[in-house]
This record gives C-alpha cells, structure tokens and sequence, in this order.
C-alpha cells in the first residue's frame, strides 16, 4: 500500500479527463472516449472479460472502444458508462438490480447497454453503494438497484431490477445527483438541495436520524444558492459560493465533516476554514496567505477534500449547474453545425463525418436538441408540453442542411435512414424520447422527394406504429403547436401521397404491389392522425389544408368509392396495423378528409348513381323472377315534379309522399302546371326557391328567426305537424342531388347533427351571439363566487305565445343553483337543450326526410361545414372568375362600352353589395361549392333607354341590363335595383 500520492505509470500516454471509484476498483477516462479499468474484478466490475480477481495495471475496455464514452461512475462493486449517443452501459454486480437489466443475471463481466433507456437525452450518470441514477437534459431522474432505505425516492423500500422515474423530482429542475453509500442528494438549477434514503447518523441534513423514501428538500441551506453537492460513504457536503463556505453533515467519526470534531452532525454545519468569497478582490488587511477560495469539493469513503487557491490569483469555483460541454452528449446547436460547416465541401474530415453520423444516428441525441431555454421551459416537459423549441429546429436544420454542402446533407440522410430510425420502436421509456416524432419533420431532406420512400415514409411507419400512451402524448404536443408548424407536417406527408399516386398512375410493377400498398397506407394513415388533432383541438388550420386536389387527376374516384363501398359490405376492417394493410387495395374513400369539394361532388354523383343502378337491378331481377311479367320494367330516368305554383308545399308533399325511397336519387324533374317550360335547371330553380319562400313563411310559424345573427332554427312552439319538416328535409336532400343551392339560414349545428356530431357552445354563440357570449363570460369568470355573482340555476326562460315559461334543464334544476364546479354541465345542458331537446320530433323529421334523399355511405365522407356549402354554397369569392365566365346575349360582347363600365362598376362596389347584387340576380348570396366557375352569368342587352333600371331573372342567372353610357347613371341604377330586390328570407 502506498503511503504518498503516486503516479498511474500506466496511463502516462493518456489525456485522463475523469475517474471514478468503487468499493475497490477504478475507471479512468481519456480525452478519446476510451475508458481504463483496474483493482478487484471479482463480480465483472471491470468490464474486461478476464478470469483474474484482481487487475494491478489499468487495462483498456476492449468491448467500449468503438464507443466514445463521456462520462463514467462506480458503485461498490458495478459500473456505469455514458456514451456520446446518449447510450448508457452496465457491469459488474446485479445482486440488488443495480444493472438495471432486470432480475435474470446475478452479474455482467462486459459493458451491456441498457436498452429500456434508449432514446432519452442523458445529462449525468451516477452510482451509490448498489444503486444507480441518469439524470435527464431535462431534469427527469431515474433510478434502480438498492432500495432498503428508499435511496431510490420512490415512496417504498423495495429494490428495483430495471430504471424507474422519479416522478416527485420531474419539475423541480433537476441538474445534478450525487450517492453515497445507501443516501442520495439532487441539486436543483436554483441551487436549492434534496436528499433522500439513508439518515441514520444525520447524512440527509434534515435534523434527524430518520430515513427517508421520498426526496426532501434540505430546509437549513434553502436560504443560500449552493452550487456543488458531494457524498462520501455516510455523509454530505455543499458549497455556497456566495459567502466561499462549505457545509457537511452526517457521519462525522473519521473527521470527515471538517468541524473540527468527530461528532455526527445532523443538519448542514459550516467547515471550519479561512474560506473566502471568489469575488476578485482580495481580503482587506489581512495577509491574504491564510485565505483559501474554493473551486471544487470532492467526497468519497469517509474523507472529504476541497480543491481550493490563494484569494490573490483564484478563478471562480466550479458551478456543477453548467455541465462541462465536453462531458455531454451530442446535440444538434448553433456551435457544433458552424463547426460542420466550416470545412470545404467534401473535405469533411473523418471525425468529422463520424460526429455528424453519431448525432443522427441517436434519437437520444436529437431528442436533446433544439430544447426550448428561455424561462428554463424545457423543464416543464410532460405529456402536455413537449419542452423543444420548433422555430430553433427549423432555423438550425435549414442552416445544416444546405446545397452548399452535399457531403454533410447525405451523411445525415444516411444516418437516419440506416442506423436512427430502424431502432425506433413502438413504446419508449419516456416522453422526452418522443421529441425528434415532432422535430425531424423540420428537415428539409424529410421534403426531398428522393428520401420519400427512405426516411419520410419509414418514419410515418414508425409514428403509426406507435402505442396508444406515447402516440396520444404527441399528439397532445402537436395540438398546442402554432398553425405553420402543424401545416409542415401535413404537407409533408400530402406530397408523399400525392408522389405515390404519381407512380401508382404510372404502373406499378405486381412484385411491388404490397410494398407501395403499405407506403400509401402509412401516408394516409399520419394525415389521418393529424386530421383527428386538428380537429379535436378545433382546427388548428382548416379543414381544406388537409385537400389534396391531385387526387381526381392521379386516380379513379368513382371507381375508388365502388371498392369502398364493398370494402365496407364485406367488413374488413382498414384500422388494422399496417402490416395486415399491405394486402388490401388502398382506398381513398376510407380517408375522405383529402377530397375537396369537386371530389366530393363526384362522389355524390356516384353514390346516386349506384343507388340508382341497385335499385333498378333490384326491379330486373324481381321481374325475371315471375315470369309473367315483361322482362324489363320501363324505368323513369328522373323524378318528375308536377305542381300549382299557387299550391306548390301541398302538392309537392303529394307527389313526394307516394315517391319510392329509390327515386329521389334520380335528377330532379319540375314541371309548373299550364306552363310549358323546358327544365333546363332554371325551372327547378324557381321551383327551389318558391317552396323555400313558402315554407319559411312565418304563417307556418316553422322556425324562428334570430336577429342578431340572422340565422333561423325549429321553433319548439309550431302548430305544423312534422310532414312539413319531413319536406324541408327532402327539398334540401333534393337540393344537394340535383347540385342546386337553397338560400336557407340555418347554422352549422343543423348540418352538425345531420354528421351524427355534436353541437357546442361555438354553435350557440353562432345562433345567440349575445347568449354565447354570457356563457363564455360564466365560464371564464376567475373568481369563486359563480354562484352570487351570477344567480342562475339549471333551468332556461322560454317565451310562450306571450307568456314566459321555465324549463328546467335537469331533474331538479329549479333547486340546482350554478356554481364554479358544475357550470361547464350548466354550458353542456343549456347547449343540448336548445340544440336537441327543445327541438328533437322536429328535428327527427328533418332528418329522416334528410337522410331519405342523402342515406347511404357518402353522407359520412363530409365535414359540418362541407355539407353546409353543398346546401346553401360558401363564401370562396372570386369576382374576377365570376366575370370570366360570363355569357353574353343580343348586342353585348366583353368589349362592349356599357359592359366595360359595368364591371368597373360591379368591381368597386363594396363586398356587402356584391353580395346583394348576387342574391338579386341568383336567389342566394353565396357561391355553389363547385366555386365561382360554375356559376354561369348571363347579360343581355335591352330597347328600354336609360331611365330603366337592371332587371333579374333569378332562374337563369340572367340580367337584362339597358345601354348605359354613363358610369356614374348605371353605378345608381345597378344600385337601385339591387336594393329594391326583395330576396328569400324570413324577415
């Protein structure tokens, strides 16, 4: 034994930037990564694979040395190493868990990854007696190995045999752990300290003997920042930078307190010493030769030692809140990416390419970039908040990857296609490995359509794959992110659909089928996750981002919705895995968010078709079944409407109560009796348009009409019987077949329920502006006191031919009263009450006469706000489409001189006229859902002389417009007219 400090000769050669020691053994760390190991071996904890129980020379670990380690640590008789990729290896001893590879293996005599922690960033490592901690970037700590004393913090005293989160310390901005023996200590980023497990001879500081199972925070150092924590065997120690003292507790017999006695101590004690402040200044009066300043403390067995200097040439002590960069593991920064691109391109030094293949080869190093710093957010991270930073990762990875230097983008392209993300796997140990699911999408090689089929579509395979927990965590992050962020995502994956179905239409091979069944899957399969986000979360972007207008070009849509429709009869079940998947033709349909409203519109036609075409094959096959009927039954290609314009609701409900279910799919056909006009679509027209004048009519008191957002719903006090809204639903069933829009004021909620959705207090501030805003108001309303405040209970006034009359909401609710814990069910039921009790043997006719139009499968493959524009149109204006397809009759043509000044006119009117101007020549203000294309505008010229105003014909979208020569005379006729135009509405 030696009695002076004495040079490892051994290691001369070697740059040793760390040590660690156990009971007796010893690793030593150099410059290279490389890791050295001697003393007793009796139980592997040198990792050397030898037969000998002892090494006297320190020995290179072999099995390490194509692995870069950064740190390492010793238990009494195990070892624990970090790798730069954030790997982190186990050997020696097992007998309590301390490996953390679970219970099978009693010990390791070479390095073994523990692969449970694969993915996580890694900051520190630590061991104690027979337990071991990693310590997270961001302030996670999990633990295994020895628990007798609850030096695992975990609530209980039993050992663990693989890593465990310490959840109580997952806020509180971990940033360093130390062990003793069987107790450990945790530093926070705000220099606050916790211990926890063994206390018997005071070593927790918390003023006693007892131990503890949970973390528990030092109270007597809570008044100072501490900034370095150490652990010996039995006791503890902390420096306060701002006074240069150190204080220790705990096992004191051997001195090591530095108290100047051998009495235990229980709570922090100073250590005696001239300690001085680092402050730059020297200490006044005093020869500065008695003064020391700290720069690091160190504790192991039962010693202590401080590192220190003179107050006359001292530099600042060691902060262990601000790891050494050089101990960490990769992560993509500003530093590291100037450092890549520093060299020439394809001059890329070999160390070089490894650290860049190193970085994008570990989810564990990507996982720990791009960390959101300001305010220390990252630490906050958990299944809500995700603690990365997006707009760092768009700046850093646009910066990396660039054209500039090819050399670089095709390493990592390399990296993660070959090494990262065929690791990945479909559980991870926490949430923190999840992060690069939200990053990686922000490089540009995931864009490049050359790395599709290589990285974008395995990773979509990857994030499918995911189980249900983490899956739901991401998608918690991806509600919550702001909208250009969330749109990346889905265009990415939009372009890889749309590159697929570019080369199913070119052909694809047979041998090939199943792969690229999988791969479109997988595709529509992430769209079809960030659909059901978006809108859970109420749209993060709208709902047409999710169109992908290629798709009526690129494939069969009719054909499409056949395979569907027999997909479904048939029952298989496309939410299987995607393995399964591959062998099941991929249709379209099964994710209907991707049509837009031209391919929706085909849809439609198809589905009446095929309604059409079964129904008409049901008739052949009844005929040929009884022989004495002909073969072929004549079959009417179109419903035919004969009706009195003055009688029109009776008649039409005649006609449409004897039609068969079957024939409301045909096109609609409407004749007005003692007329002889040829439907070409403006008789039905008229036809729509005068049955929904005489039905809104307030002499049937249907619906009521609301001022303030000038919408109408059932009204619950109407002496009609449901025939009439049995009707209402078939003329707007018929209006969608026959692509007619009816100017009807409904809100979304109709077409909401008609979705089988449920309405919300969105859909009640859309109806009652003022009552949605009251509610909003009760439910953001901080304080306690709901209940005095507002005075209101479960029920709802209702005007009653005069009188008022309350209802109430729920069993009771006279005797309910609101308050702060029950108002979100007072918002629910005053919602539904308005929206589905109120109105519900009104609505139920609605709906069948509805659905007795617009049944089938096609109905599901519809937004609210879809069906809502095929019904009544939508707002998408175009005015210059609108006057590039306008027709023109008599003497008119585009360059005409009145036509000219017309349009200069029209393009100045203000929105709300244009608007009008629409209703008077159309019948509707809105636009059909086809767009302003299929909205064909008619002007013909007339003898009447310039007195005359404009004159509609609302049928034919025609407008008889005289030869104004005189802009300012035809701005006010055009004007005139348009307000003098009476439209269709309730009021």
């Amino acid at each position: 034994m030696a009695a002076q400090v004495e040079q490892v000769v051994a290691l001369d050669a070697q740059n040793i930037v760390a040590v660690s020691c156990g009971e007796a053994h010893t690793l030593a760390l150099n410059d290279k990564g490389q890791v050295y190991a001697w003393g007793l071996d009796s139980d592997g904890q040198l990792g050397l694979l030898g037969s000998e129980e002892c090494i006297r020379v320190p020995r290179n670990i072999k099995s390490l040395s194509d692995i870069q380690i950064v740190q390492v640590a010793c238990g009494y008789y195990h070892s624990l190493a970090l790798s730069k990729a954030s790997e982190v290896f186990c050997w020696g001893q097992n007998k309590y868990g301390q490996l953390g590879l679970g219970i099978d293996y009693k010990k390791q005599t070479s390095p073994q990854l523990i692969k449970s922690l694969l993915g996580i960033p890694f900051m520190q490592i630590a061991a104690g007696g027979a337990h071991s901690f990693v310590l997270t970037l961001s302030g996670a700590i999990f633990g295994w190995g020895r628990n007798k004393f609850g030096q695992l913090g975990l609530n209980d005293e039993n050992d663990r045999y693989v890593p465990n989160l310490l959840k109580s310390l997952r806020t509180q901005k971990i940033v360093y752990i130390c062990c003793g023996e069987d107790h450990t200590a945790a530093l926070t980023k705000e220099g606050g300290v916790f211990t926890f497990g063994a206390g018997g001879y005071g070593q927790l500081g918390h003023n006693s003997t007892s131990h503890e199972i949970n973390p528990r925070k030092v109270f007597e150092l809570m008044g100072s920042i501490v900034t370095q924590i150490a652990c010996g065997r039995q006791h503890t120690s902390a420096f306060v930078p701002s006074s240069g003292r150190i204080y220790s507790f705990g096992l004191g017999g051997n001195g090591q307190l530095g108290t100047g006695s051998t009495s235990n101590r229980k709570s922090p004690f100073t250590v005696k010493g001239n300690w001085f402040p680092y402050n730059g200044q020297c200490p006044p009066d005093i020869d500065s030769e008695e003064y020391f300043c700290v720069k690091r403390i160190f504790s192991g067995g039962d010693q202590s030692f401080s590192h220190y200097s003179n107050p006359q040439n001292c530099g600042p002590p060691d902060d262990f809140r601000c790891p050494d960069p050089s101990r960490q593991i990769w992560t993509v920064n500003e530093a590291l990416i100037q450092k890549w691109l520093s060299y020439p391109s394809g001059r890329v030094p070999v160390e070089i390419a490894n650290e860049i293949d190193g970085t994008f080869s570990s989810s564990g190093c990507l996982n720990g970039s791009f960390l959101a710093v300001s305010n220390d957010d990252h630490y906050r991270t958990g299944t809500r908040f995700s603690g990365v930073d997006m707009n760092a990762a768009r700046l850093l990875f646009h910066k990396l990857i660039q054209p500039d230097h090819p050399q670089i983008s095709q390493q990592v392209a390399a990296s993660l296609e070959k090494n990262l993300i065929p690791k990945l796997t479909s559980s991870l140990p926490d949430v923190e490995a999840l992060r690069f699911y939200l990053t990686l999408p922000e490089c540009p090689l995931m864009s490049d359509s050359n790395n599709f089929t290589t990285i974008a579509i395995p990773f979509g395979t990857a994030l499918v794959n995911l189980e249900k927990a983490p899956l739901k965590v991401l998608e918690n992050w991806w509600s919550v992110l702001e909208p250009p962020l969330f749109l990346k995502i889905v265009e990415l994956f939009k372009e890889v659909v749309v590159h697929l179905l570019k080369l199913y239409k070119i052909g694809i091979p047979p041998s090939e089928r199943r792969i690229f069944n999988s791969f479109l899957h997988t595709a529509l399969k992430v769209l079809e996750i960030l659909h059901r986000v978006n809108e859970k979360t109420g749209q993060i972007i709208q709902y047409d981002k999710f169109y992908i207008h290629e798709v009526q070009e690129l494939i069969d849509i009719r054909n499409d919705y056949i395979n569907w429709v027999q997909q479904q009869a048939y029952g298989m079940d496309v939410n299987h895995g995607l393995t399964e998947l591959a062998d099941i033709p991929v249709t379209i349909c099964t994710y209907p968010f991707v049509f837009d409203a031209q391919a929706k519109t085909t849809l439609l036609q198809t589905d009446a078709v095929l309604q059409m075409q079964m129904a008409i094959d049901q008739a052949h096959r009844q005929n040929v079944s009884s022989l004495f009927l002909p073969v072929i039954e004549s079959v009417n290609p179109c419903l035919i409407l004969v009706v009195r314009r003055e009688n029109i609701v009776g008649d039409a409900m005649e006609v449409l109560r004897k039609t068969k279910n079957i024939d409301y799919k045909k096109p609609l056909k409407v004749i007005f009796v003692g007329e002889d006009a040829v439907d070409a679509g403006g008789v039905r027209k008229e036809f729509f348009l005068l049955i929904m004048r005489e039905l809104l009519d307030p002499k049937y008191g249907m619906f009521r009409y609301y001022e303030d957002s000038r919408l109408i719903w059932f009204s619950d006090k109407t002496f009609e019987d449901s025939d009439l809204f049995h009707l209402i639903g078939v003329i707007c069933g018929l209006a969608i077949y026959n692509f007619t829009i009816v100017d009807l004021h409904f809100p979304l909620a109709l077409y909401k329920k008609l979705l089988k959705k449920k309405p919300s207090l969105d859909d009640l501030k859309e109806l009652m502006p003022d009552v949605g805003r009251s509610m909003q108001q009760l439910l953001d309303y901080p304080e306690d006191d709901v209940e005095e405040t507002f005075c209101l209970n479960f029920t709802i006034t209702v005007e009653n031919f005069g009188a008022t009359e309350v209802k109430e909401l729920v069993l009771n609710g006279a005797d309910t009263a609101v308050n702060k814990q029950n108002r979100h069910e007072f918002v629910d039921a005053y919602v539904d009450y308005i929206f589905n009790k109120s109105v519900a043997s009104l609505f139920d006719a609605f709906h069948a006469g509805f659905h007795k139009v617009c049944g089938g499968k096609v109905l599901q493959l519809f937004q609210p706000n879809e069906l809502q524009a095929m019904v009544i149109g939508n707002t998408n204006y175009d005015w210059k489409e609108l006057e590039k397809n306008t027709e023109y009759k008599g003497e008119y043509w585009a360059e005409h001189p009145t036509i000219k000044i017309f349009w200069e006119v029209f393009h100045e009117l203000p929105l709300e006229k244009k608007k009008q101007f629409l209703l008077f020549l159309t019948g509707s203000d809105r636009i059909p859902i086809l767009g302003m294309k299929s909205l064909k505008l008619v002007i013909q010229s007339t003898g009447g002389g310039e007195e005359y105003l404009p004159v509609s014909h609302t049928c034919f979208n025609l407008l008889d417009l005289p030869k104004y020569t005189e802009k300012e005379t035809l701005r006010s006729k055009l004007i005139q007219a348009i307000d003098h135009n009476e439209g269709f509405s309730l009021i």
